[in-house]
């Protein structure tokens, strides 16, 4: 029977949380498990978990629960795709330092990538109990947050900070093609790259796609 890549996902957590029960986590035990292969429903080379996903491989579709402007709304990534390209960044825990930085620039920039035809979306494995508060105050209402529990999203993206004992989200910034393709990744410290590169990956897309009709 084929699993879900939740369901895969779910199975490979529980696996992991029977072997190393509450005993502190060595980084390269972690790094081993996550490299284990469970990309369900995709044709995609897994590798280990903090190498994001290339350029050129099948994004993984997932549904999860979020806020957009403090309400609950729940995201499906194939809906999504459906209206066009989709920005999709990771970043570790709301209300941070860096995170929060990042979210001011993303609200500030949310106009472009609206001109763009593009959905922006955050997902976060850290402090997911207040997504609906750092929507609406440090995202501005301008996009979706997205709570990521256990990662499990995270992990399916290659997208894990593995520096601490608990599994946060990497600081990873996806521009996905409307047919599913991942166009464009970058994972960073400098959170005003990740606007500046996404949006320049998806103005070339769009270069592209008027140069190939205007050849037809």
């Amino acid at each position: 029977m084929l699993l879900t890549s939740y369901q895969r996902a779910s199975t490979f957590q529980h696996s992991r949380r029977k072997m190393i029960g509450k005993s502190r986590v060595s980084k390269g035990l972690l790094l081993s498990l996550l490299a284990v292969p469970f990309c369900a429903g995709v044709q995609l080379t897994c590798k280990p978990a903090h190498a994001a996903l290339s350029q050129g491989a099948n994004a993984p579709d997932f549904t999860l629960h979020g806020a957009l402007a403090g309400k609950p709304i729940l995201f499906s990534l194939k809906a999504a795709l459906a209206k066009g390209p989709v920005v999709l960044y990771f970043f570790p825990a709301a209300f941070t330092p860096g995170c929060t930085q990042e979210a001011h620039d993303f609200a500030d920039a949310a106009d472009q990538f609206q001109s763009e035809g593009a959905t922006l979306v955050g997902i976060t494995a850290g402090n997911m109990d207040r997504v609906a508060e750092f929507s609406k105050v440090e995202c501005r209402d301008r996009f979706a947050v997205l709570a990521d529990p256990g990662a499990l999203t995270a992990i399916l993206y290659h997208s894990v900070n593995t520096d601490h004992q608990t599994l946060l989200s990497q600081r990873t910034s996806y521009v996905i093609a409307p047919d599913g393709t991942i166009l464009f990744s970058f994972t960073g410290n400098d959170p005003e790259q990740h606007v500046t590169k996404t949006l320049e990956s998806l103005k070339n897309w769009h270069k592209g796609k008027i140069q190939e009709e205007s050849r037809k």
